[in-house]
């Protein structure tokens, strides 16, 4: 992600350009550029940065738009307000998969709280991003935009959900070791009539549990066991 570049224009309150720090370095984001800020370095930056201190200090900051995206092979600029005139018009899924492919630096651009992106900062850009939301609630806080378009972004390269600690998988063996155990049971306590497709129901039923572990059939079974002594 080192060539993906967060650019806030303008921002008025330093808290959401330490909450902005923030959701990029939850998603491995760690380039940030600031234009023309009202007050920064700020206490409150500092305080909404949590754990991403070293996003924050690293921050540089420009006179210009321009200036800080001169070097960018792309930029993506955002807003919620339809433009009669605009660059190309992406949604952001697609706008981070476009940015995560290119093989040199990429600006994603925010505006101001309270105005965001001027006409000529629109135009500095080669894409218009929208972020789909409700007709009418569209405005989004400047860093939870920063937070969505990081999140595309990190899921762009491919990012997933780190898979869980596992036990040993149940054999076929122990399996049927389970359904022995269950005619039994069905059998001694009556449930099991003849003709009755309950055989057929459990196998169906524990077909639908995509891995089940050796530790969940010993559980089953050792509840069997125990009802049976009964």
């Amino acid at each position: 992600m080192a060539e993906i570049r967060i650019v806030l224009c303008r921002p008025s309150h330093p808290g959401n350009i330490g909450a902005a720090a923030r959701a990029m370095k939850t998603m491995g984001l760690a380039d940030l550029r600031l234009v023309a800020p009202e007050r920064f370095p700020a206490p409150e930056a500092e305080w909404m940065a949590t754990h991403a201190a070293d996003v924050l200090a690293a921050a540089r900051v420009h006179a210009t738009l321009h200036e800080a995206i001169a070097d960018c092979a792309a930029a993506f600029a955002l807003s919620a307000r339809p433009r009669e005139w605009s660059p190309q018009v992406l949604e952001v899924r697609a706008a981070a998969a476009q940015a995560a492919a290119i093989d040199a630096p990429a600006a994603f651009v925010f505006g101001s709280e309270s105005a965001g992106l001027s006409n000529d900062e629109l135009f500095a850009c080669q894409f218009l991003v929208h972020i789909p939301a409700t007709p009418g609630s569209s405005s989004l806080n400047l860093a939870q935009a920063v937070q969505i378009v990081c999140y595309e972004l990190h899921m762009a390269r491919g990012a997933s959900v780190p898979a869980m600690r596992t036990e040993k998988p149940a054999t076929v063996q122990d399996i049927e070791g389970l359904y022995g155990h269950l005619e039994e049971a069905a059998s001694s306590s009556g449930f099991l009539v003849p003709g009755s497709r309950l055989r057929e129901r459990w196998r169906r039923l524990f077909s639908r549990v995509p891995a089940l572990e050796r530790e969940e059939v010993n559980i089953l079974r050792g509840l069997l066991k125990s009802l049976l002594k009964k």
